[in-house]
């Protein structure tokens, strides 16, 4: 079994955790919408990712709704003292499976409610308030009511901490002048590199940085160099593309999502992969401007 913690760890919060983490957003049916296919399935990938070491995972009630907490719950409840759940709100899904903003003060409590009884706990170790002011990425909009909001429900003991997710610079800042903000998760990938000048203020400010769709997402991650280089290394694209990330910088954290056990071995095994700085060249040269 792959030793996970070969790519160190870094702090969430006052929380120290493994970088190679897991999102449960497969874990939901297809669209991230309703059951899965295989149940028995998803509770396997979420013990095996435990057993492996994995000490961070990222979900959210939103996700079928209901549906992978209440399988994280099936799985891991009574949860492991080193493991760190951590949740997004401000979305709700519609009939159709839609994404729309839930960005009310009472939306956001009863998003930490849901959250709070399908995962079985009394408290939330961080909850990420997704900004949904764009339908791509992140668009400006005001953060300040929503995030009183939260920040009111941390001070009732239901959220121990705070992150931020889909935002920008400028909101993140608005952010840190109403509450300490332990994360930020935004897309980031070899391909999709908006965020390079943000993940390094973020490592200099000492927050940690969770890419999510680290691997492409709804249309995975496909690149010539990144096969070449896979090939060199006898590596899989995908741990390769992980493994880019991981050495990108030390305040990434990681939660590739699978709902196969040979799929989240594959993923885990990244975090052993060095790349030599010549791939990592070839790799930088995928998405060769970096916006400042």
């Amino acid at each position: 079994m792959t030793d996970i913690g070969k790519a160190g760890t870094f702090t969430l919060g006052p929380r120290v955790v493994k970088r190679m983490g897991y999102g449960a957003m497969q874990l939901a049916g297809p669209g991230v919408f309703g059951p899965p296919k295989d149940r028995v399935g998803a509770i396997a990938v979420l013990r095996e990712a435990v057993a492996a070491g994995v000490d961070h995972i990222d979900t959210s009630d939103f996700y079928g709704p209901h549906v992978t907490n209440e399988i994280i719950r099936e799985a891991l409840h009574p949860y492991p003292k080193d493991l760190v759940i951590v949740t997004k709100i401000g979305c709700r899904r519609g009939a159709d499976g839609s994404w729309n903003p839930a960005f009310s003060a009472d939306d956001l409590k009863a998003a930490v409610h849901d959250n709070l009884r399908n995962l079985g706990l009394e408290a939330i170790d961080v909850v990420n308030l997704r900004a949904m002011f764009g339908e791509h990425g992140p668009a400006e909009g005001s953060i300040e009511a929503p995030l009183t909001a939260l920040a009111d429900l941390q001070r009732q003991g239901l959220v121990r901490h705070i992150g931020l997710s889909n935002v920008t610079a400028k909101q993140i800042a608005q952010g840190r002048a109403i509450v300490d903000i332990v994360c930020v998760q935004n897309q980031y990938n070899l391909a999709h590199r908006e965020d390079d000048a943000l993940i390094d203020d973020l490592a200099a400010a000492g927050t940690a940085y969770t890419p999510f769709f680290p691997l492409g997402g709804f249309s995975p991650l496909q690149s010539k160099a990144l096969s070449e280089v896979a090939d060199t290394l006898r590596a899989t694209p995908m741990q390769v593309a992980l493994a880019w990330l991981l050495q990108r910088s030390p305040n990434i954290l990681l939660i590739p999502g699978t709902s196969s056990v040979a799929h989240l071995r594959q993923n885990l095994a990244a975090a052993a992969l060095r790349l030599p700085s010549e791939a990592l060249a070839k790799l930088d040269g995928i998405a060769p401007t970096r916006p400042t």
